[in-house]
């Protein structure tokens, strides 16, 4: 009898807290439009970019803005409710930068994306299925 009580408030402790970090996940979500986001990882290598570099903000009209390495670019995007994702660059200023193969690496990702993934306060960028960026909420 004491044997079934402890399996089943170890069952019930089990089942109550694995469901509290979805609710946590869910809670922390952001939304991908009116957030600015900065890139923490590139094809599978970490970045710890400066406090204003390699960032994405899109606005609430289809274009988006941000900054590489040193340039800010501005974009026009389209989202959908699958959460397919295409960015087009359109206009970049044209400082040489002193991390300038950063910078072009950061914007040719940008241009292949074609969907995206959410994990609490991070956006995962994909391409074609493959994990191509990660960017925090900031």
């Amino acid at each position: 009898m004491r044997r079934t009580t402890l399996f089943l408030l170890a069952a019930i402790t089990l089942m109550l807290t694995s469901c509290c970090d979805c609710r946590k996940s869910r809670a922390l979500e952001r939304p991908v439009v009116a957030t600015t986001w900065q890139l923490i990882q590139i094809m599978g290598q970490d970045v710890t970019p400066a406090d204003d570099s390699f960032t994405l903000l899109l606005h609430d009209n289809g274009t988006a803005s941000g900054k590489g390495d040193c340039n800010r670019f501005t974009a026009t995007y389209t989202i959908t409710e699958h959460r397919d994702l295409s960015l087009d660059i359109i206009s970049s200023t044209q400082r040489l930068c002193r991390n300038q193969a950063a910078e072009n690496y950061y914007l040719a990702m940008l241009d292949g994306v074609t969907h995206y993934e959410m994990d609490a306060d991070k956006m995962l960028l994909l391409s074609n299925g493959t994990l191509v960026g990660i960017m925090v909420a900031r």
